[in-house]
């Protein structure tokens, strides 16, 4: 048995991150806290694949990797783990080497409520693996307030929906471990970037849409909303980034080909290029149903993009209260994207438009990350 060690200093923890889906949002994320923690942070993945086996199998796996570590390095003096494994599992596996280690779980979604719909039926495991590892940690972080609401509702029809022996009565000691911490996001050359956009080049508005190819994202709702704009001669010019996830959507195919020439970009590019088109992008669009960050959004309004989001989901906390009115819709995005893109230098002008860019830097890595070291000090100290 290795020993517990001795009581941390409160400067400087040693600490094991696992992400166990290290790709995409989730690579970002563990880099990021790796990159600009006070700590000295230690991280432990597997690839961005086969997510079921992940849920499933990815315990196994990470305690094997944890023993390696601990009989290495000595016992953490916390543990974070991302959401895509079984934690309750994993806590048993490495029990021998972890010990009393307090571990937090940070949910950058959740399988009880995806995408943000009906919670799933009480014979999925996915949505079992969500509330038993919120059971097993000590406690449990979500990237917006939006996130931990949605999933909160849906855990108690979900737990009802158990055959018996019911889990309700565990509801509300879990829920009160449950604490809001943005994810952070790399925003340095987007926030000092030069601009290129239509201020500089004089062309139509860039609107560009950076998000996955996913069915929660819409992107036929998009494309089929630019088809009317471009129809009716709106200038703009449009970039479409993000993986490509179409996987033989030929209706996907034809609508941007109707588009023509005023397609820029299509198609995933490298962190450099993503940079330089978000620098030269005008306008950001989401017309998605299922949101719990934003991190696409936050990176182009961090290089200058004006945003135009639902005005529900996590969008209402990630952007000021003084732009809602402008850049949050109800309903009816066509008609919003048609008054910005053709009143666009004036709109960009505006009190709650123009600071934008920079209130973005809230949600920047030298911002954030002192929020997480300092709740990694108190979980290390108390286990709470």
């Amino acid at each position: 048995m290795v020993p517990d060690p001795p009581a941390p200093a409160a400067d400087r923890l040693d600490v094991l991150l696992l992400e166990p889906w290290y790709g995409g949002s989730h690579r970002a994320w563990a880099d990021g806290l790796v990159r600009h923690s006070r700590h000295r942070v230690s991280l432990l993945t597997l690839p961005d694949r086969n997510w079921r086996w992940r849920l499933r199998g990815a315990a196994l796996t990470l305690a094997d990797a944890v023993e390696a570590h601990v009989a290495e390095h000595g016992r953490p003096d916390v543990v974070l783990v991302s959401g895509m494994v079984d934690l309750a599992a994993l806590r048993g596996l490495a029990r021998r080497a972890l010990g009393s280690v307090p571990v937090a779980l940070y949910l950058h979604e959740n399988q009880v409520v995806w995408p943000d719909g009906p919670a799933r039926r009480a014979g999925d495991p996915a949505g079992w693996t969500t509330w038993m590892s919120m059971a097993a940690a000590d406690l449990v972080l979500l990237g917006s307030d939006h996130h931990r609401e949605v999933l909160l509702d849906a855990l108690g029809p979900f737990l009802d929906s158990a055959p018996d022996h019911l889990h309700d009565h565990h509801l509300e000691r879990v829920a009160a471990r449950c604490e809001v911490l943005p994810v952070g996001v790399d925003l340095d050359a987007l926030l000092g970037g030069e601009r290129r956009g239509r201020e500089v080049t004089g062309l139509p508005p860039l609107v560009v849409w950076n998000q996955r190819w996913d069915e929660d994202r819409r992107p036929e709702r998009l494309l089929r909303i630019l088809g009317h704009l471009a129809a009716e001669g709106v200038p703009f010019r449009v970039a479409l980034a993000g993986p490509d996830r179409r996987q033989g959507r030929d209706d996907l195919a034809e609508a941007v080909d109707r588009l023509g020439d005023r397609v820029v970009h299509e198609g995933w590019c490298g962190p450099e290029a993503y940079e330089a088109l978000l620098l030269r992008s005008d306008v950001v669009v989401s017309v998605t149903r299922h949101e719990y960050f934003g991190i696409g959004i936050v990176e182009a309004v961090a290089a200058g993009a004006v945003p135009l989001v639902p005005a529900q989901l996590s969008y209402p906390e990630v952007l000021p209260a003084s732009s809602h009115a402008r850049c949050l819709y109800r309903s009816h995005p066509a008609a919003r994207l048609r008054e910005l893109l053709t009143g666009f230098d004036a709109i960009r002008s505006e009190p709650g438009v123009a600071g934008l860019r920079g209130a973005m830097g809230r949600w920047a890595w030298p911002v954030v990350a002192p929020r997480y070291d300092d709740r990694l000090v108190t979980l290390a100290a108390t286990g709470t």
